[in-house]
C-alpha cells in the first residue's frame, strides 16, 4: 500500500465530515491507500457517526480516554499498512493537486525526512503556514508573509520544521524515531519530530505547490498547554532553537540600523548584510547571544508561572 492517511478526531464533527469528503475527492485515481480515523474520546456524536458509516470506508480506532494528538497519531501509525504516512488534522479542506507535490519530494531526493505544505486560512484564504521558523525569542512560529521572508511559489523550501496538521513521512522512519513524543500535549510534538530528523541529517521540506485550507486551531483545547509544550521543547532542543533563531538576526539588525541617523557599528552592519545575502551561512555570534538572552528570559518566566525545574525528560 502506498499511503495511510491518519486523522485523529476530537469532536468538531461539523469539520470532520467536509474534511473527509474533500480528502477522498482530491486523491489521485488508482492511489493505493487507507484512511485511519482515531477517535480520541469525542462526545459530540462523532463516534455514532463513524459507527454508522458504510464499512469498510475507514479503519477506525476508538480511544477510551483522550490522549491527545501525539498519542492518537502514534496509535494510527502502528496499525498503518502504507509505505508513507499522511498525518492530518480533521479541520482541513483539500483540493485537487495537494498530494502529488508532497509525494514527489521523496522520489526526487533520498535525504528527505518529512514534507509539509502551504496552508491558508479557511475563512479568508490568507497564508498561515509555509513552514515553521524559530524567532529571535527562540520560539517556533508559522512562517507567513508577516515575517517579510521571501517565499518561493514553486519547488521546495527547506525549513526548521513543519506543522503536523498536514505532513508526509515514511512510516518506517516515523516508527524508528518512536513516533511523536507523547509528553507533548497538542503542540510541539511536530517540531520535536522535525528536529529529530534534522539530527539524522534528514531534510525538512515544504512543497510550495501543495496548498490546503485550514480552520486554524479549531480543535477544542488546542492552546491549553502551549507554555508547557514550549518549555519541554526548550528543554530538549535549546541549542537547536538558539542556532535556528540566530539566522533571523541579520534581517532584524538591518531593519533596525540601516540608514538610521544615529551611530551604528559598521562591522556588525557589514556582517549582517553578508549573512542577509547568504554569503555567510553560519549564524553571527551576536545573533546567538541575542536568542540565548531571550530564552533565559523565557525560562525565568516558566519558572515563575509553571514552577521550578522543568518537565521531566
Amino acid at each position: 500500500m502506498e499511503i495511510s492517511f491518519i486523522i485523529p478526531l476530537f469532536n468538531r464533527l461539523d469539520l470532520t465530515r467536509p474534511c473527509l469528503e474533500s480528502l477522498r475527492a482530491s486523491l489521485p485515481g488508482g492511489l493505493s491507500h487507507e484512511i485511519i480515523l482515531v477517535d480520541d474520546g469525542s462526545t459530540d456524536g462523532t463516534r455514532s457517526w463513524i459507527v454508522n458509516r458504510p464499512s469498510p470506508a475507514f479503519v477506525v480506532i476508538f480511544n477510551d480516554h483522550r490522549g491527545g494528538y501525539a498519542h492518537a497519531s502514534n496509535r494510527g501509525a502502528r496499525i498503518a499498512r502504507g509505505r508513507m504516512l499522511a498525518l492530518l488534522n480533521n479541520d482541513l479542506v483539500f483540493e485537487d493537486g495537494w498530494l502529488e507535490p508532497m509525494l514527489a519530494a521523496f522520489s526526487r531526493r533520498r535525504d528527505v525526512g518529512i514534507v509539509g505544505n502551504r496552508q491558508v486560512r479557511a475563512d479568508n484564504e490568507e497564508l498561515d503556514h509555509a513552514g515553521i521558523i524559530v524567532n529571535l525569542n527562540g520560539k517556533p512560529e508559522h512562517l507567513n508573509r508577516s515575517q517579510r521572508i521571501p517565499l518561493k511559489p514553486f519547488g521546495y523550501s527547506q525549513r526548521p520544521a513543519v506543522t503536523g496538521a498536514c505532513c508526509l513521512v515514511p512510516r518506517q522512519l516515523f516508527l524508528e524515531l518512536g513516533g511523536f513524543d507523547e509528553r507533548f500535549q497538542n503542540g510541539g510534538e511536530d517540531i520535536d519530530l522535525c528536529f529529530q530528523m534534522r539530527a539524522r541529517q534528514l531534510k525538512v521540506l515544504v512543497a510550495n505547490r501543495s496548498v490546503v485550507r485550514h480552520h486554524i486551531s479549531a480543535s477544542p483545547g488546542r492552546k491549553d498547554n502551549d507554555e508547557q509544550n514550549s518549555r519541554r521543547l526548550c528543554g530538549k532542543w535549546r541549542s537547536r532553537l538558539v542556532v535556528d533563531g540566530a539566522y533571523l538576526w541579520p534581517a532584524a539588525y538591518l531593519r533596525e540600523h540601516w540608514l538610521e541617523p544615529r551611530d551604528y557599528d559598521t562591522r556588525l552592519l557589514w556582517h549582517a548584510f553578508l549573512r542577509w545575502l547568504r554569503l555567510l551561512w553560519w549564524p553571527a555570534e551576536e545573533g546567538l547571544a541575542a536568542v540565548d538572552k531571550n530564552l533565559i528570559r523565557e525560562e525565568d518566566h516558566w519558572a515563575r508561572t509553571l514552577g521550578p525545574g522543568g518537565p521531566p525528560e
